[in-house]
């Protein structure tokens, strides 16, 4: 600790004549942004694909009310494939 102490002052001061001339240099490793990027846009297309797949269920279900001929279920039939579309798109979602 007593060496510690005694070399301080010099240590100081070289490092604020390093910084004097701009030849202060710091090397830091934080973290590892290629991993960092990687995993963002995973959790970017995950929340994309759950917009995409609310609006199909919402969307199908303000279909419900449409009157057609085409029918599935006794549902109207474009209701109920965006309901299935849905159904199988999130059965597919990576864990």
């Amino acid at each position: 600790m007593k060496n510690c102490v005694q070399r301080l002052p010099a240590r100081v001061n070289r490092i604020l004549d390093r910084l004097a001339d701009n030849e202060f240099r710091m090397h830091v490793d934080a973290i590892d942004e290629a991993r960092l990027k990687e995993g963002m846009q995973k959790v970017a297309n995950r929340i994309a694909l759950g917009l995409v797949l609310a609006a199909l269920i919402v969307g199908a279900a303000l279909l419900m009310d449409v009157v057609t001929s085409f029918r599935i279920f006794g549902y109207p039939g474009l209701a109920m494939l965006l309901f299935l579309a849905a159904a199988a798109a999130v059965g597919r979602l990576p864990s």
